[in-house]
């Protein structure tokens, strides 16, 4: 088993930056495995499998994308880039089943519309139509169903996206969990924009949006009815106008990606293993706001793997990285934007933070997701 040694910036130098290589390593195994964990086997679904972690890209790899097939899927991103008519649109779908319907600071009606938006967002592009699906329980009230179409209307309408069609079915008293939502959307990607997690290249500069960690503790603090000092809220928006100003200023922007289910870590492992590099991450430079990270300590988390409904990460080349980073700031959704890292050659497909007491330590990819229904 190799180690790492060291990785992350020197004092007083450029954030991110690696200290030292990673420890000798043994030469590739040209049959393709490069992993010697264990096998998960398992013969019935287990929550973990929609936890966006290691065990949803085992059920995606090894079932869903032999089964479907095609070149549109390939690639794994949040949307899919697609060419119909000559114009290159991006296409994506989601499903929500979020415990409790409502939490502070949204509700599963703003996460079905940000969410999906936010996927599109993701591959450059303009976010213009969505569908929308409803599954009710029986019984459910009709006064909550009433609350939930409210709100994703009125998501949809501050995103500037319009939904143009839908379909509702009921299951049985018992046989669902309320309300669950599926959306799918599409939109426009402009000439000359090409962001796809296979774009990550050394020397590109990490950027998050904003501090992480907020949704995911707001839900589990309504579910668990928790009472925090300070009220914590979702980050849940649409992240369409702050991508629009990034690429007002490059449109060489490598990589996008919102941080949901399994949040930064999980994120940036997806990143890495698909461009097969490296990222060297500052954990002190991940901004987490002190009641989350508060209560996160409390509950035994790791805000770098809980959920997020409004942050994005970018990779962006080094040279376009000020002006990028700029603009987010004068952003409302990224006035709190930072650089968290970069993206090495050393230890291809592994994320490696230096922590705040000098060491480093390997930021593995979740198995499931420390927070199931979370979006």
């Amino acid at each position: 088993m190799t180690s790492i040694e060291a990785v992350g910036p020197t004092a007083g130098g450029d954030p991110g930056a690696p200290e030292a290589p990673v420890g000798d390593r043994a030469a590739p195994d040209p049959s393709g495995w490069t992993c010697p964990a264990p096998l998960r086997g398992h013969e019935r679904i287990v929550m973990g499998h929609g936890g966006g972690g290691a065990l949803s890209a085992e059920l995606v790899e090894q079932v869903f994308a032999p089964a479907f097939g095609g070149p549109a899927l390939s690639s794994l991103a949040d949307s899919a880039a697609v060419e119909v008519g000559g114009a290159r649109l991006a296409f994506s779908t989601d499903s929500f089943v979020v415990r409790p319907l409502f939490f502070p600071g949204g509700s599963i009606g703003d996460l079905a519309v940000n969410g999906t938006v936010n996927d599109l967002a993701m591959s450059g592009a303009r976010p213009a139509y969505l569908s929308c699906g409803f599954i009710l329980e029986e019984g459910v009230e009709l006064g909550t169903v009433t609350r939930i179409a409210e709100a994703l209307g009125a998501a949809a309408r501050t995103a500037g996206v319009e939904v143009a069609t839908g379909d509702t079915k009921v299951v049985e008293a018992g046989r669902g969990d309320g309300v669950y939502l599926n959306t799918a959307g599409i939109g426009l990607i402009p000439d000359g924009v090409d962001i796809r997690p296979q774009r990550a290249a050394p020397g590109d500069v990490v950027i998050v949006s904003g501090p992480v960690g907020a949704h995911g503790v707001a839900v589990l603090s309504r579910r668990a009815g928790l009472e925090f000092e300070v009220g914590i809220e979702s980050d849940c928006a649409a992240l369409n106008s702050l991508v629009a100003a990034m690429l007002a200023v490059t449109d060489e922007l490598h990589v996008l990606r919102d941080p949901t289910r399994g949040g930064v870590a999980a994120a940036l492992n997806e990143i890495a293993a698909a461009a097969s590099v490296g990222v060297a991450l500052r954990e002190r430079a991940v901004p987490v706001p002190e009641q989350v990270a508060a209560a996160c300590a409390m509950l035994g988390l790791d805000p770098l793997y809980v959920a997020n409904e409004g942050k994005l990460l970018a990779f962006v080349p080094r040279a376009e990285a000020d002006a990028v980073l700029a603009a987010m700031r004068a952003h409302p959704l990224g006035a709190q934007a930072a650089v968290i890292g970069e993206c090495v050659e050393d230890h291809p497909g592994m994320v490696v933070a230096r922590t705040g007491l000098g060491g480093t330590r390997v930021v593995d990819p979740p198995l499931g997701e420390q927070l199931p229904r979370i979006c």
